[in-house]
């Protein structure tokens, strides 16, 4: 009797393993209730509600209404670059501080954006996108979603506008 309850037992332990390690392949109902809480809450202002396959959205900041990426990241136009010019200004050591937002998309989904939104070709090959003709970049120094540090900097870097303007003095930034 003791010898048939350890190998049950360990029949059930193996089950137990198996089940844990994904051995299982039976299906499951969906439960019902609320769902869980995210473990992080989005910046104030941004959207939560964009649509999948959306590169850039609007949010509210300090600044005003300004063009943030799905992620909420901030987005700054460059004051050297020429509209409607197929290339970006801002190269090399200026590529590492500001990088280019990109996409695989010749038409980036927008939610919010009222500006005209198109591409150009990077130097790299990829397709930077490009609001009324002026290519959009993330500063590096904005680590987190809301983060607007590039406002202003060198007299040459500004927020986005939803309707594509360069925000040049917007919330004392």
């Amino acid at each position: 009797m003791e010898k048939q309850l350890r190998t049950g037992l360990s029949v059930l332990a193996m089950a137990v393993a198996l089940a844990g390690c994904g051995g299982n392949t039976a299906t499951t109902s969906p439960t019902t209730g609320t769902p869980a809480a995210s473990a992080t809450a989005p910046a104030p202002g941004v959207s939560t509600t964009a649509a999948a396959g959306v590169a850039l959205k609007t949010a509210t900041s300090a600044a005003g209404p300004i063009v943030v990426d799905k992620d909420g990241k901030s987005v700054y136009f460059f004051a050297e670059d020429v509209k409607g010019s197929p290339t970006s200004a801002c190269k090399d050591e200026c590529a590492t501080a500001w990088p280019a937002v990109t996409t695989s998309s010749d038409a980036p989904a927008v939610e919010g954006v009222t500006g005209t939104v198109g591409t150009i070709s990077t130097a790299g090959g990829s397709k930077q996108i490009t609001i009324n003709g002026m290519p959009v970049y993330y500063y590096a120094k904005d680590t987190k979603a809301g983060d607007i540090l590039g406002q202003g900097v060198n007299n040459d870097w500004y927020l986005v506008s939803p309707s594509g303007q360069m925000l040049k003095s917007a919330g004392g930034y």
